[in-house]
Formats: structure tokens, C-alpha cells, sequence
């Protein structure tokens, strides 16, 4: 089927639940899928004006896609689970390094050169070449990783399916995501930023960057090259005044700082430990 054609079946089915046991729609099902496990389809894909369109119809094939998976045993060696999403395997032809137990689920998108350490990748998630998820990272359901990443160790980066107008989390290249991060409920991270470990971003989450004399805020963004820390700011509310999460954008990733530098390398800048 051709994409348009595949859309339009998807799009019958999403309205009409019965249309799932047709033959058309289950292989319009399974081709989105299929697509995007090879990279050719993607729920999020970048505009030549620098934004990103997201691609709903794609979102709903994922989800109607379970209930036509049956539940099956999986198992390697002693290790057994029981699920109805197939893993990701071949990754020698793939050009992938996946060191054990990493998994990927089949229907997410690992490009050459990636190296996964002990880690996670859900369904509908695009992972672009040269990026480095470690260990016990994660990378949840059509989250959106560029190209020369580094996910560093247990940074979760969250997964949307529903509701469907939500954004996935966008990570753009060369970006640093330190140490035990959390970015989640769509945010975007900008090319070239670094977040200092322990930050948590939401889509709610207020980014100050303090470096100008107003605070500029963003919320559900980071600009690009940004240099962010973790921090506080200070809130009434019935019961008394309480200290608030937030994010601080510290400065701005110098020119001269190599695009594979490490993390502290980019925080010692600003007198930041890692």
C-alpha cells in the first residue's frame, strides 16, 4: 500500500473498531509498523523551517496495532517474559552494539553505530545514528533521539501513545543528557544542549534561564546549546511557602567545546560539577 492509502485505512479503523478484523486495515497495521521499525516512518519528523511535525495517524496504527498481537512466551537461556510486542533482534546487520540485556522493542528505530548499553527502547521510538543510550536509560513509546546523543546512565525519557495530539519528547542532535535526567510529557530538548545531572523536565516544568537580567522562561523547551542545571524557586500557597522545582539555564555551550565532550567538561565551564 502506498502511504496515503495506508493512512486512510488507519484513520477508518481508529473511527470503527470492527474494521480491525478486515484484511486491508491489519495489513495497513502491520506496514506502519514494519516502517517504522526499518526508519522509513516516523510519529515526529523535523520541518525545513527547524520545527517538528508530528504525524498522528502513525501514533494511532501503534495502538491498534497491540490488540492484534497475541501474547506470546519469550524466553533466552533461564530469562522467560510474556508479551505481546516482539524484540528487535539482528543487530549485527543493523550496525548496532547492543550490549546485554539491552531491548528494543520491534517497531522502534535503531540507526547505525548506535551502541545501547543495558537499556530500553519502546515501540514507535526513532533512535538516529551515533548515539549512545546507557545503562539503564529509557527511552519510551515514539520519544524522538538524534543523531550523536548521549543518554547517560538512568535517564528516562518518556513515552506517549495517548492521548493522541500529545507531542513525544524530542531530543535534537548532539544534545547531553546527564545522569538520572527525566524529560517527559513532550518536552524538547534543543541541538547541542547539555542538562546537568538530576534535572526534570515536564511539560510544565519552568526553564529560567538566568543568565539574562528579566529570567526568560520556557516551558516544554530548551533552546539550543543551553547549559541546564536543576534549581528552585519559591511559591505560596495555603498551607505556607514551599521551594518549587525547576530548571536553570546556566549559559550557553561555547563554540569550543567539542560536540563529544564530556558532560562535566561542558558544566566546568560555569564552575558546575557534574
Amino acid at each position: 500500500m502506498e502511504y496515503e492509502e495506508i493512512r486512510q485505512w488507519i484513520e477508518r479503523a481508529w473511527d470503527d473498531r470492527s474494521l480491525l478484523e478486515t484484511p486491508e486495515v491489519q495489513q495497513a497495521i502491520l506496514q506502519t509498523v514494519d516502517l517504522l521499525d526499518q526508519g522509513r516512518l516516523r510519529v515526529a519528523s523535523p520541518t525545513p523551517e527547524g520545527d517538528w511535525e508530528i504525524h498522528t495517524w502513525v501514533k494511532k496504527a501503534v495502538v491498534l496495532y497491540f490488540p492484534l498481537r497475541p501474547m506470546e512466551t519469550l524466553a533466552a537461556g533461564p530469562l522467560e517474559w510474556r508479551d505481546k510486542i516482539p524484540l528487535k533482534t539482528d543487530y549485527a546487520s543493523r550496525g548496532v552494539r547492543a550490549v546485554p540485556p539491552a531491548a528494543t522493542r520491534y517497531g522502534a528505530y535503531i540507526a547505525p553505530d548506535v551502541i545501547l548499553m543495558p537499556s530500553y527502547v519502546n515501540i514507535g521510538a526513532y533512535v538516529d545514528s551515533g548515539t549512545m543510550v546507557d545503562t539503564w536509560a529509557t527511552v519510551g513509546s515514539c520519544a524522538q533521539i538524534g543523531r550523536h546523543v548521549h543518554l547517560s546512565g538512568g535517564v528516562g525519557i518518556g513515552g506517549v501513545l495517548e492521548p493522541l495530539q500529545a507531542s513525544p519528547v524530542i531530543v535534537e542532535d548532539h544534545a547531553f543528557i546527564g545522569s538520572r535526567c527525566i524529560v517527559v510529557e513532550g518536552c524538547r530538548i534543543g541541538r547541542e544542549a547539555v542538562l546537568g545531572a538530576g534535572v526534570v523536565l515536564t511539560g510544565s516544568t519552568r526553564i529560567i534561564d538566568v543568565t539574562t537580567p528579566e529570567g526568560r522562561q520556557y516551558v516544554g523547551y530548551v533552546p539550543p546549546r543551553s547549559v541546564v542545571i536543576p534549581g528552585s524557586f519559591e511559591k505560596q500557597y495555603p498551607a505556607g511557602r514551599f521551594s518549587v522545582p525547576c530548571a536553570l539555564i546556566i549559559g550557553q555551550r561555547k563554540e569550543s567545546t567539542d560536540k563529544k565532550t564530556s558532560l562535566n567538561d561542558a558544566l566546568r565551564q560555569y564552575d558546575i560539577a557534574g
